[in-house]
């Protein structure tokens, strides 16, 4: 009697015997063919898996699992990066304490990871908030520190003058506090930095060695904008200081006719003059209540004030005035921009704005504009108005004019990045405590590694009203100077959660490791991942860290790579009905209603088969069932076979089922490697449909041949990676003793996809309206002659002339008619 298809059953049974006999536990001593496949870890702010989360960790699994097969010694560890924002705003919400929350979703979660039916090494589980996993965390801040890549300074934050808080930026809605709708203003704080700014030229010279989407790439290129250009010194008039500038258009410099500074520059409080403090004042006050990239957009209007003082162009000794500026940032470049009307379109409007001079230095064919001009002229041309630069080409004028700047001593060539320092405080309470003392002797004082980890204390207001939550708790926050045995006072912020995923792939393979955060020999034969999968969201901020900590610790001569992860694969997104999943448009989709209606394997097979894994697909319910028709067919065709086990061979008839199982294995395997899953799958369908051909002509007792030849074990193997848990099952029905996952991925046979006929598309007036089977060494006549006596092509061309005809080989016969 034919066993029915009961996922409930079969999933519960085999998830029981994966971890009862172990076998996914990895021997990490075992490296001849080792494979880190590693999936970015989780969030735990939620209480359940969402299917973007099923999309991340199913088709990844899949890979890892073929990758198996095929003989590597697979390390796919799981984690959560349960520190940060979300898990503390969701304990608040929820009223507990963010580590019993924290606890609980990672308890059920892991319970619906195991469900995926994944082959995650639990024993290799890491957890970001944990003691055992942040003590190294703060060791890894302490290296940063001693080697000078850690610094603390003032710099802006949200502030609610109300809250008395600072607030995340998702906390600030158009302006105002999300709790008590205050206007938010920015305030200085005094915050931690990592100096990843000193890695931006190994940051880029190290994409050449890795294999990333070229999307990501000139992201990461994009976000540390390197320039190069020139450094200018402009003298203060009545002072003997001089305002800084980085400019990438030197050859413009006898065109600034006003200089901008960032309303936040130290120098603005000197330069302003008695009758204008109280304006400046209160412009400064009005900027701080804007968001950088408000300051930055190019569709907003610019304004400005003038400080009341000067400075002097330095290659013709002009006076012109200092303006302070919304659209000029302190945190870039120098803070100061040389303002040139002419040739930058928003210096051109600053300056019509307020009547600032305009004066063309830049001319398309050497010779000044007839009329004033109406908008910037932005491109290279020749120069005018330049001294004894005149009728020299733009292009080359910049290298002059830096030799130039060089020769008189105001002003050098310069390489600038759009890069800035990581800052990494948090004035939150759900994070690593910061492992640095302050001391009224002393001053600032790291804590001593053999003091590590210092605890993140559990009885916090943790609410986010007032400071930082840690500064609520007097026991943690007071302490004894490890240099003078003097009272003194911790560090009340936390770490950004980043700083625990820019290095957690190191932790993984030795997670519960007591007196190192990492083994350097375990990392010397594991390290670095071989293939890393995650959201494309993170390539500038994630990814780009991980890369800064790897070099960092490098160079430090800790870890001996300096690339965390030689491939990387994006998902895509999926999508509900055409449009973003979100509960407001009332289409997300709950992966539990389908997973207990259908089964984990279905689902699984159904994310994968919707469309390109890299640029996701759109859910369908519908698509999901026709996915489930398609497993329940499989199981049945293996069972069906397996029970007609009389001996019978009729070779002619299985030659072409047998070509069919090989071209499955070839493009499976070479889908499989390339994460195009929809493709692999899509060829199993068509090696399981050529099956059911067979069976249907032939006598019960010739099935048998289908397991003498392999076929029905390996279309088991094809599908194992994409649905273990019915894999499994089958691969039991069908007599085999072990885990179908310790058995090897097929080979195929290039010499049996060799065929005596192919198939061909007749094409008429340009449009393919047949197709027609011709034997291999059919000529040009017999090709043609076949295509006319096709019964479809014959009712396009029927009373109608053929003008041309002619045959692309093994491929296309195409007829122009009339």
């Amino acid at each position: 009697m034919t066993p029915d298809y009961n996922f409930e059953n079969i999933e519960k049974k085999w998830q029981e015997r994966w971890e009862k006999s172990r076998l996914y536990k990895v021997d990490l001593d075992k490296t001849d063919k080792k494979l880190y496949c590693l999936v970015m870890f989780l969030y735990p702010s939620g209480d359940k898996l969402h299917i973007g989360h099923w999309y991340n960790y199913g088709p990844t699994d899949t890979w890892a699992r073929f990758k198996r097969m095929q003989g590597y010694n697979v390390f796919e560890p799981m984690g959560y990066d349960a520190f940060g924002l979300p898990a503390e705003n969701y304990a608040i919400k929820a009223g507990v304490h963010p580590a019993i929350s924290t606890a609980k979703n990672i308890e059920f979660i892991r319970e619906q990871l195991k469900a995926i039916g994944t082959m995650y090494d639990w024993d290799m589980e890491i957890n970001t908030s944990s003691p055992e996993y942040y003590k190294w965390t703060q060791w890894l801040f302490l290296q940063l520190y001693k080697n000078k890549l850690a610094y603390r300074k003032k710099a802006p934050v949200n502030w609610c003058p109300q809250c008395q808080t600072v607030l995340a930026n998702e906390q600030v809605v158009d302006g105002l506090c999300e709790r008590c709708d205050s206007e938010v203003i920015m305030k200085d704080l005094e915050q931690w930095f990592f100096k990843i700014t000193d890695y931006a030229e190994r940051l880029l010279e190290g994409h050449e060695r890795i294999d990333w989407p070229e999307k990501t790439i000139q992201m990461q290129k994009n976000w540390i904008g390197k320039s190069i250009g020139a450094s200018i010194r402009f003298k203060i008039e009545g002072k003997d200081e001089s305002i800084e500038v980085f400019t990438t258009r030197p050859d413009t410099i006898f065109g600034v006719t006003y200089m901008v500074l960032a309303p936040e520059h130290p120098l603005v409080q000197g330069l302003t003059t008695e009758s204008q403090k109280q304006a400046v004042h209160d412009y400064i006050v009005q900027t701080r209540k804007q968001k950088e990239i408000e300051r930055l957009s190019t569709e907003r209007e610019k304004t400005g004030l003038f400080t009341g003082s000067y400075c002097f162009n330095p290659v013709n000794n002009e006076r012109i005035p200092i303006w302070i500026a919304d659209y000029v940032l302190v945190s870039y470049g120098t803070g100061a921009v040389m303002a040139v009307p002419a040739h930058d379109q928003r210096d051109f409007e600053f300056a019509q704005k307020y009547s600032l001079i305009i004066r063309e230095v830049i001319s398309p064919d050497g010779r000044p504009s007839a009329e004033s001009l109406k908008e910037a002229y932005e491109a290279p041309g020749v120069m005018i108005n330049s001294g004894q630069f005149d009728g020299t080409s733009s292009v080359e004028g910049k290298e002059k004019v830096i030799n130039y700047f060089k020769e008189n001593g105001f002003g050098e060539q310069k390489i600038n990045y759009k890069l800035r320092d990581w800052l990494i405080s948090r004035q939150r309470y759900w994070g690593a405590p910061i492992p640095i003392i302050y001391c009224d002797e002393c001053g600032e004082v790291p804590v001593p590694e053999d003091e590590l980890p210092v605890v993140l204390p559990e009885k916090v207001d943790f609410t986010g009203k007032g400071t930082s939550p840690l500064m609520t708790v007097p026991e943690f926050v007071n302490a004894t100077c490890p240099k003078c045995g003097k009272p003194a006072r911790r560090e009340v912020d936390t770490m950004d959660t980043f700083v625990c995923s820019a290095w957690y792939f190191l932790r993984f393979p030795n997670p519960h490791l007591e007196d190192k955060a990492f083994d350097p020999d375990i990392i010397k034969k594991w390290l670095p991942v071989d293939q890393y999968v995650g959201g494309a969201e993170h390539a500038v901020m994630h990814l780009l860290y991980a890369r800064f900590f790897t070099k960092a610790l490098y160079d430090f001569g800790l870890i001996h790579f300096d690339e965390p992860f030689s491939h990387l694969v994006h998902q895509g997104v999926i999508t509900s009905r055409g449009a973003k999943m979100s509960k407001s448009r009332g289409n997300v989709v709950n992966p539990d209603i389908f997973v207990n209606k259908y089964g984990s394997d279905t689902f699984r097979l159904y994310m994968m088969f919707m469309g390109s894994y890299e640029e996701g697909g759109d859910w369908n319910d519908d698509g999901i069932v026709g996915i489930n028709r398609f497993l329940k067919r499989l199981w049945r065709l293996v069972v069906q076979v397996n029970e007609n086990k009389p001996s019978g061979n009729e070779q002619e008839r299985f030659n072409k089922v047998e070509r069919q199982m090989h071209y499955a294995i070839k493009h499976a395997t070479l889908d499989l490697d390339r994460f195009h899953f929809n493709t692999a799958i899509s060829r199993i369908m068509e090696l399981v449909n050529e099956i059911y051909l067979y069976i249907q002509d032939i006598n019960p007792q010739e099935q048998n041949t289908l397991l003498e030849t392999e076929t029905i074990p390996n279309l088991v193997k094809l599908i194992a990676p994409f649905a273990p848990h019915t894999a499994e099952e089958l691969w039991e029905i069908i007599g085999q003793k072990i885990s179908i996952f310790d058995a090897n991925w097929p080979d195929y046979d290039e010499s049996k996809l060799v065929t005596d006929s192919i198939k061909m598309g007749v094409q008429i007036n340009g449009k393919i309206r047949a197709q027609i089977v011709v034997s291999t060494d059919s000529t040009k006549d017999e090709i043609i002659k076949a295509a006319l006596n096709d019964q479809k092509v014959k009712t396009f061309v029927q009373d109608k002339s053929i003008l041309k005809t002619f045959v692309v080989p093994k491929k296309l016969v195409s007829f122009v008619v009339r």
